[in-house]
């Protein structure tokens, strides 16, 4: 007697917005897009499912509820400039100028923010956000802003860290480079966009148009080598 397999899946109705991602990728992706447009109360997994084009029982072979697809895009848009700054703070003085080293996390941080076809850094706004299941996001952004303000501590003239501590420094800082969220509300940004925020970072800590230069051109290094796929 011959017995049909269960189908796992169904042809998929829309294509997705990078054939080579996987079916994970495709679920964030999705996800994101409906997040950022209906709350996370007013899309339910069915919706994602049915816009990557696969069963709802798929989608809970990779996530369990909409909350932990939600967790693991806000820690997507930190993770990366978060390992660049623990990264390089190991190799800052002796080995990396602070100013190239900061010019490169802001760039980086635009980069993420500005990168996936949704504007990503408007789920902070979202009002589930404030619950304690996503503590450990905060807890990640926390850590990243702390980076900042020991960056530009280390990056800043004297005369500057004698009138704002590190902690105030960071809070400055990743609010300057999060300026990118509201910029894709208009447009999208573009290189001029990131050069334009990392360098005002820089100028933020009392560097002058010389030593943003500088820093703009050692940067690049530490850039080209963060644009390296991991293993």
């Amino acid at each position: 007697m011959t017995t049909t397999r269960p189908r796992q899946g169904r042809p998929r109705h829309t294509p997705p917005s990078d054939p080579g991602a996987s079916a994970r990728e495709q679920i964030l992706d999705a996800a994101g897009a409906l997040f950022v447009e209906r709350g996370v109360a007013g899309t339910s997994t069915r919706m994602i499912a049915e816009h990557v084009g696969i069963r709802q029982a798929s989608l809970y072979y990779h996530f369990a509820t909409k909350e932990d697809i939600l967790a693991e895009l806000l820690a997507t848009s930190v993770r990366p400039s978060l390992r660049m700054v623990e990264r390089i703070q190991a190799l800052v003085p002796e080995r990396i100028d602070p100013a190239a080293a900061l010019y490169a996390v802001a760039a980086m941080d635009v980069r993420t923010l500005s990168r996936t076809s949704y504007n990503i850094g408007t789920l902070y706004l979202l009002p589930e956000v404030r619950a304690e299941r996503f503590d450990a996001f905060r807890a990640e952004r926390g850590r990243l802003q702390a980076g900042y303000g020991a960056l530009g501590a280390l990056a800043a003239p004297e005369d500057v860290t004698r009138s704002m501590p590190a902690e105030r420094i960071g809070e400055l800082l990743i609010q300057l480079v999060e300026v990118v969220i509201q910029i894709r509300r208009s447009r999208e940004p573009d290189p001029a966009d990131t050069d334009a925020i990392a360098s005002s970072c820089l100028r933020l800590c009392g560097l002058d148009e010389r030593a943003v230069a500088r820093a703009r051109g050692g940067a690049a290094a530490l850039l080209s080598g963060s644009d390296r796929p991991r293993s």
